[in-house]
């Protein structure tokens, strides 16, 4: 339960950066929510965890023939549709493009990675 917590907490990080590096990637934080701007960062994190954990496998199953043609790089255009699945999920996350979403989820797979390895420590 602690290694959940800990990757959302980083996720809700990445996603922070991905909105601050990102013009087409935009979050509308809610400062009147129960835990202000944080917790909206903490809920589109969950989300997109949530969508990770139940949509992405089936995903990556049904795209395996285009991963291997493709040497992987299909995983980009995979991540981008999780990442275009949690914005029409949620009101507060806005993504402008498949550009954006596929440099979004370029960034938010790297900071999944990097946030597995600092989890495997703990």
């Amino acid at each position: 339960m602690l290694r959940f917590v800990l990757k959302v907490l980083i996720t809700a990080g990445v996603f922070w950066l991905v909105a601050y590096l990102l013009d087409g990637i935009e979050v509308l934080p809610n400062p009147d929510g129960p835990l202000g701007e944080f917790g909206t960062w903490l809920w589109i994190a969950l989300i997109f965890a949530v969508v990770n954990a139940i949509v992405g496998p089936v995903l990556r199953l049904l795209s395996l023939p285009f991963v291997v043609l493709t040497l992987g790089l299909f995983l980009l255009v995979v991540n981008a549709a999780l990442l275009g699945l949690t914005a029409a999920i949620t009101d507060r996350l806005q993504v402008d493009g498949f550009g954006s979403a596929v440099v979004g989820g370029l960034l938010l797979a790297i900071g999944g990675w990097f946030a597995d390895q600092l989890v495997e420590k703990v």
